[in-house]
């Protein structure tokens, strides 16, 4: 059996259902989120081995010089098999690399998988590097990063540069999921200006536009009521926008966000305070998938139509999920990125 598909054999069953490595399930051996948050950079920008789940997880709204829209993901996945740790081939460290690049008519997926401990996949905390076999995410530190991937039908090389700081979600980074407790500790980077050089079936082509990076760990972040979720981060005119509602079972939702103002400056919000509700649905890889959405916030005055410039921008991968850019129409204009996972 090829020792890279070897892991996704023993991933949770409900990893197709929770996003990635059964993000409802038992979180017995490993470290869990506390309050309050404190971190440590450089050093929390590198992995958590002692938690279960982990992502450095990378958008971008990107436009060719004749004002054609394209959006790009680059996402490492780490998830901890076992609570207990080991060297080289014995690492319970399982990688999972996602990269794509979505036009109005296309959207290029491809996948890596890796283990952890013999050198396929990692990440160093400073100087910062992220990779899994050549894709990567480097830089002497958070601030300015080379980023590249490739794939069987494109490959893009890309330069950052972080124009604002570093925000934290929840209560300053600890980012509660559900009325049960669950919890990530979570931050981003929203601010990067992002330019380079997408390579695509029909040639090379020159793009530049802004880019928004998540950091997110936890070894439980949903509930076992919890399906899926609606993920939105938007850039808007006077600010910028996270926001996600966690589908439960029983049909209601919890929701959570954070107001961006153009200087880092935060405000959180509780269950309740966003909504984000689907006004028409499109057929996706044999899902009903909701690709236009009314989302408000009704303290920033928020009432927009979030709408995917490409409703079939379907993640085939290990696990699938949709994940695609948006434009955002109403009380405020912009652009932004939509991810939904547990649509069956």
């Amino acid at each position: 059996m090829n020792a890279r598909i070897f892991p996704l054999l023993l991933l949770p069953v409900t990893a197709s259902a929770q996003g990635f490595a059964g993000l409802g399930a038992d979180s017995d051996g490993f470290s869990t989120p506390q309050e309050p948050a404190i971190f440590d950079f450089p050093s929390d920008h590198g992995p958590h081995d002692d938690y279960r789940i982990e992502w450095w997880y990378l958008t971008a709204n990107l436009e060719a010089e004749d004002g054609t829209p394209y959006g790009l993901q680059w996402t490492l996945f780490r998830s901890a098999l076992t609570p207990n740790g080991g060297e080289g081939w014995s690492s319970p460290q399982f990688w999972m690399g996602h990269a794509a690049v979505t036009t109005t008519d296309e959207h290029f997926v491809t996948e890596r998988l890796a283990r952890g401990g013999i050198g396929q996949a990692g990440v160093t905390a400073e100087p910062f590097e992220a990779w899994i076999d050549d894709w990567q995410l480097t830089g002497l530190d958070f601030d300015t990063l080379q980023m590249t991937a490739s794939g069987p039908d494109f490959a893009y090389d890309m330069a950052l540069n972080a124009q604002g700081p570093i925000v934290f979600h929840g209560a300053d980074g600890y980012s509660v999921k559900s009325a049960a407790g669950q919890a990530s500790y979570y931050y981003s980077q929203p601010f990067y200006d992002i330019q380079g050089t997408l390579s695509l079936p029909d040639g090379d082509v020159a793009v530049r536009g802004q880019a928004w990076l998540d950091r997110e760990w936890s070894s439980q972040p949903l509930s076992d009521d919890q399906t899926g979720w609606d993920w939105f981060s938007l850039s808007l005119g006077d600010g910028k926008l996270m926001g996600f509602r966690l589908r439960q079972t029983d049909g209601t939702f919890y929701t959570s966000a954070t107001w961006i103002e153009p200087d880092g400056v935060t405000t959180a919000y509780p269950d309740g305070a966003f909504d984000a509700q689907p006004l028409s649905r499109v057929s996706v890889a044999g899902r009903s998938v909701p690709t236009q959405w009314r989302v408000t916030l009704p303290d920033r005055g928020v009432d927009v139509t979030v709408q995917a410039i490409n409703d079939a921008a379907w993640m085939d991968t290990s696990v699938p999920y949709w994940e695609g850019p948006v434009t955002v129409t109403g009380t405020h204009d912009g652009v932004g990125y939509l991810e939904m996972t547990g649509y069956e």
